[in-house]
């Protein structure tokens, strides 16, 4: 039976995440805590790694329920400790000045700041499936392949890539529950710059992405509808929760369990 293995949210976008034993699903359908967080730019848009390599050197610690934080800026050995609501402005100053351009420190308490706004859900990927791309990679260690992906919830007792029957052709979703929550898979993660990168530093692992599709590619199960990889630099499965199952509970040991009723 497929179960949950491990769990775990990424309180500011694109900073370090936390493990969790359970998470609880937040008003919008959001994992709680999930990507609630962010740094906003005046044009509109995010600091995240792909613009902002410099987020490899940020180390950032959470504590949830004091909804406090400690950032450590590696490059130039510099620590800071905040509330993330009642510091907002000093927030704002560090990390503008360490970005080199102005930000706002924004929050967001129902969806978060998901990269596809269509599918806030959390991202989910099988064990197996880190251990067969960290085969692709011999020189990181599992744990790392792990961070680059960043997934939120990863399954055991499956196969590498039992994921990939959580979407289906486009304009399709598949129903799917984790113990009592309703879920939806909607399609496979398209990666981006950041899984190239070292999550300590940033330096480039060279041909990471082509090795990788190719891979991806050779390996895709029976079961994947080839029709939703225009491209096979993608990993893990994007998902929606409807805010029904707010207030609901994902932990560790759940159940995964597919909708065979088609």
């Amino acid at each position: 039976m497929p179960k949950v293995h491990s769990l775990a949210v990424y309180p500011i976008k694109a900073f370090d995440g936390v493990p969790l034993a359970s998470c609880s699903i937040a008003a919008g359908g959001a994992l709680q805590f999930d990507r609630r967080y962010a740094f906003r730019t005046e044009s509109g848009g995010f600091v995240n790694g792909k613009k902002f390599s410099r987020v490899h050197f940020v180390r950032a610690s959470f504590d949830l329920h004091n909804i406090t934080a400690v950032f450590e800026l590696t490059d130039i050995e510099k620590k800071y400790s905040f509330h993330l609501q009642k510091d907002v402005r000093a927030i704002e100053d560090v990390f503008s000045e360490y970005f080199s351009v102005k930000l706002s420190f924004v929050e967001n308490t129902d969806r978060g700041f998901p990269d596809d706004t269509e599918a806030w859900g959390p991202t989910i990927v099988s064990l197996e499936s880190l251990k067969e791309v960290n085969t692709w990679f011999p020189e990181l260690s599992l744990t790392e392949i792990t961070k680059r992906f960043r997934p939120n919830i990863i399954i055991e007792d499956v196969p590498s890539f039992w994921e990939d029957r959580l979407f289906g052709a486009p304009g399709t979703e598949v129903d799917f529950a984790i113990g009592q929550v309703q879920c939806k898979g909607i399609n496979p993660c398209q990666r981006c710059v950041v899984p190239t990168r070292d999550t300590q530093g940033g330096s480039v692992y060279d041909k990471f992405q082509t090795t990788f599709a190719a891979n991806r590619e050779r390996t895709l199960p029976a079961w994947a509808d080839a029709s939703r990889f225009n491209h096979f630099y993608r990993f893990c499965v994007n998902t929606r929760i409807a805010s029904s199952e707010a207030g609901k509970t994902i932990s560790i040991g759940d159940s995964v369990t597919l909708d065979t009723k088609a």
